[in-house]
């Protein structure tokens, strides 16, 4: 999507707007007046009008669907814009469309193709819904030669490896919806480079001034912000605080034990927790027989704070000694599937462990779990979601999911963003799922505080032919391929029947299975896409026998899918008793199931995080600060709520992220409820407290 700089003639206002005492507030990159000539834009299967709304000029632009990126270029005509002094880049967006739709914009240098010297974000407007979609200014970190920054996604002055761009020089600026399966309708106006950017302290530093950074705490040192632990005395003070706001808000009045609707509707109690549609939506029902919302946190444990030490201990201010009552913090990292440690087993630290000693004593185990059990229900969370702690989840004081995994021969051919994906039919499978299950007995299976099991999580589908290629292009040995070739001898029983179909010159059978050769997609789609079929109906048949001969009263809760397509979603919605996705966005009002049928839906995972509290990465859904934070979350799950197919929502995770990164794949995201410190956000809590308390009757009349 590189973009060429335009010469077309353009009447812009290219306007510096001053606040009193002559500091900046925005520069007009675009207004749409009289005299714009929408025709001289370059545009992509879009088309441009000018209207007038509200006194207002404003550009109508109307894409269609026949290409991947429908949309249009606003280039800066003279010249590059120098932008170095602005901390964003903003633009007002209405949809006027009867669907929704997500407008994106994107930011360019010279060079730009999408990924590379470029900036971009989005923005989800329902029918009718008017916002603005900003792009952050990220800049290149202003290091010193002395300072080597490594092993975490975010550093104290940008991404580390994340996209960034000269200010100084921005070319063009991209307008798209991407890869759209309908027309959009929706204007845009008030183009504007926003914001006063602040060079952050650290600039400029030098590797004696710089290091260590992070304190014994596990915060950054060269800042200062609300909440920061500053002391050991703090932590007491801290317990102290939180004890008096946990006892003067105990959790919602309304609430069973199980934190179902005790003040709404008697249903069948069955002892279990099951699902049924009431009055056009999708609930929970309690072993109570009382509606049930799952509104609950991930990670409910006490490791998250763990952080690679190799190569960086000048990083980080008076560890404590390894043999020191600190000694169980130490380890060494078991699984590394990205960044600066692949493929090696670092040794670690964990500050969240460290801080709990800290704040709760030598034997913080049995304080963190009670504290975390009342604090949920304090802030009106009814679910220990998924990634938490049997031994705080089994104390059965809060109703909970767990997390099944399991072995099995993987399926050379395939690979994804967390590994490959597994030989469904080879015995290994069905067997490692029955082993995995049998785990649960004498603990989750058939306690009537347990929701139900999520099975694997994020594996990547592909499209849907990509998992039956990956068969033929496996090993002969492999038993999908051999199970692919025999389906194939079934139909089209002799060899130059096939090749006839595909295009192919396979001398045998037994030559097709030796083959390591992808066919041509378009010849074979049929066939593909029917193995791609009988691979994904596999998968969820065999997970849900084990799952119901093990624990037949638990609902199976599915894999949690980021990436997915329609021919999984259909398999899903066939064995799944609710279909789980993991929705990392700012609203999922209008969010449906891909597949066909009617099914309830629940949200494994979603999380919005800010850079005004002393970490380094906002997760992947970024807000400005934590006011904003908190109202992301109050839209997001009143959305989910209003959205007759959802049942529940996760919010990932509990805790922050280590500050410098986890070993697995480098994340240090500000996406916890409470810091590494076990220090409560205030304003998250608070938007979480409003939701919670008030969520049954939300749902119940939400129209």
């Amino acid at each position: 999507m590189c973009v060429p700089l335009s010469a077309a003639g353009l009447s812009l206002a290219l306007l510096l707007v001053f606040l009193v005492g002559g500091a900046w507030a925005e520069k007009v990159l675009y207004s749409f007046g009289e005299g714009f000539d929408p025709s001289k834009l370059p545009t992509r299967d879009a088309v441009l009008s000018l209207v007038q709304r509200d006194g207002k000029a404003a550009l109508q632009v109307h894409t269609g669907h026949s290409q991947d990126w429908p949309g249009l270029d606003l280039p800066a005509r003279f010249g590059p814009w120098d932008l170095s002094a602005f901390a964003h880049v903003a633009m007002d967006v209405r949809n006027t469309g009867g669907n929704p739709v997500e407008v994106y914009l994107r930011v360019d240098n010279p060079g730009a193709d999408g990924l590379r010297n470029c900036l971009t974000s989005k923005l989800p407007l329902k029918p009718g819904a008017a916002d603005t979609v900003t792009v952050e200014l990220q800049r290149k970190p202003a290091w010193t030669e002395s300072i080597k920054l490594f092993g975490m996604r975010g550093s104290p002055l940008g991404l580390e490896g994340g996209p960034t761009i000269d200010p100084a020089f921005v070319v063009n600026l991209v307008v798209f919806v991407a890869r759209p399966r309908e027309d959009h309708t929706f204007e845009i106006s008030n183009v504007r480079a926003a914001g006063e950017y602040r060079q952050p302290p650290e600039a400029g530093m030098d590797a004696e001034r710089f290091f260590p950074f992070i304190d014994e705490f596990g915060q950054y040192i060269h800042r200062d912000w609300p909440g920061k632990t500053h002391s050991l005395a703090d932590f007491a003070a801290r317990r102290q605080e939180e004890e008096a706001d946990l006892q003067a808000h105990p959790g919602p009045r309304d609430w069973d034990q199980y934190g179902g609707w005790a003040a709404g509707p008697q249903l069948e109690a069955t002892g279990f927790f099951r699902v049924q549609k009431y009055e056009g939506k999708w609930w929970l029902v309690d072993p109570e027989g009382r509606l049930f919302w799952s509104h609950g946190a991930d990670c409910v444990n006490p490791w998250e704070g763990t952080t690679p030490l190799d190569e960086r201990e000048h990083w980080f201010r008076n560890l404590p000694s390894p043999d020191s009552e600190f000694a169980a913090c130490y380890g060494q990292a078991g699984r590394v599937v990205h960044g600066y440690y692949q493929g090696r087993n670092p040794r670690t630290f964990d500050f969240a462990r460290a801080n709990l000693m800290r704040k709760y004593g030598a034997d913080f185990q049995g304080p963190f779990a009670d504290i975390s059990h009342r604090r949920l229900r304090s802030w009106g969370m009814n679910t220990i979601a998924n990634w938490s702690d049997e031994g705080i989840y089994l104390q059965r004081r809060t109703p909970y999911v767990v997390s099944v995994w399991f072995g099995g021969k993987m399926l050379e051919g395939s690979q994804g963003y967390w590994g490959q994906f597994r030989d469904v039919f080879d015995p290994s499978f069905a067997e490692a799922v029955r082993t995995a299950m049998a785990g649960q007995v004498g603990k989750s299976a058939g306690d009537p505080w347990c929701i139900g099991y999520f099975v694997d999580n994020e594996i990547s589908w592909g499209d849907d032919t990509s998992l039956a290629i990956a068969a033929l292009i496996s090993p002969p040995e492999q038993v999908a391929k051999q199970v692919f070739v025999t389906d194939l001898q079934a139909k089209y029983g002799t060899i130059e029947a096939l090749n006839r179909a595909w295009g192919t010159d396979h001398a045998s059978w037994d030559a097709l299975l030796q083959h390591r050769e992808p066919p041509d997609a378009s010849k074979a789609r049929e066939d593909l896409l029917a193995f791609y079929t009988k691979t994904a109906d596999t998968y969820f048949r065999t997970i849900r026998s084990a799952v119901k001969e093990v624990a037949p009263n638990q609902l199976y809760l599915g894999c949690r899918f980021a990436w997915v397509n329609e021919v999984v979603a259909d398999a899903a919605g066939r064995y799944c008793d609710i279909v789980s996705y993991n929705l990392y966005r700012r609203s999922v009002a209008d969010f449906r199931h891909l597949g066909s049928a009617d099914v309830p839906l629940i949200i494994g995972e979603f999380h919005f995080g800010a850079l005004d509290r002393g970490m380094f990465h906002t997760g992947l859904v970024p807000v400005s600060n934590q006011e904003e934070r908190a109202a992301a979350y109050r839209d997001y799950v009143r959305g989910a709520l209003a959205n007759p197919a959802f049942v529940g929502t996760g919010w990932f995770k509990y805790m922050d992220e280590a500050t410098t990164g986890r070993p697995l794949d480098e994340e240090n995201y500000q996406i916890g409820l409470v810091d590494c410190c076990d220090t409560p956000y205030p304003e998250t809590i608070a938007a979480v407290r409003e939701v919670g308390y008030g969520m049954y009757e939300y749902r119940l009349n939400a129209r």
